[in-house]
């Protein structure tokens, strides 16, 4: 995938998650879903919930609570700041979800609705919803120009 992720990087520890969530992707080049994550299946599974919450397909509270309690991410307040620990890699990022959650962070944290890219949206309005408008290289993909090229060929169908 070409895209230029210092345009799409998270600020601090959540772009760890960006990182993380886009372990799953969807390549140019053959465009079929492809899984390159090496890790433990406890890991996995957060990983596919995350992506789910990202992608709007699954609401965040009852599917991050229960990974809470699975993995007892715990708040704790030290100079009157409360910071979220978990133990473990799975408890780890689970915390920095947490935390960004708390910051209002996550919910400009944003999946293609084309590729699935996730990207952290910086647009000062929040409203950035394809990973680019423009390809990213030769091999690059500009999914938000190929749906505005799909949505007015459609119009112009439909008006003839």
């Amino acid at each position: 995938m070409m895209v230029n992720t210092d345009d799409q990087a998270a600020p601090g520890d959540l772009e760890r998650i960006r990182a993380f969530l886009n372990t799953w992707l969807i390549p140019n080049d053959t465009r079929v879903a492809t899984d390159r994550f090496r890790g433990n299946a406890v890991l996995r599974e957060l990983r596919d919930d995350l992506r789910r919450v990202v992608e709007g397909t699954a609401p965040t509270d009852p599917t991050l609570n229960p990974w809470v309690r699975r993995l007892d991410v715990t708040p704790q307040v030290a100079d009157g700041v409360v910071r979220f620990r978990g133990n473990g890699s799975a408890g780890r990022l689970l915390a920095i979800v947490l935390a960004a959650l708390a910051d209002g962070a996550w919910a400009r944290l944003r999946a293609c609705p084309d590729c699935h890219w996730v990207f952290y949206d910086h647009t000062r309005n929040g409203s950035k919803r394809w990973c680019l408008m423009t390809a990213g290289g030769p091999n690059g993909r500009s999914c938000g120009s190929i749906a505005k090229v799909r949505a007015h060929r459609e119009r112009v169908r439909q008006s003839t």
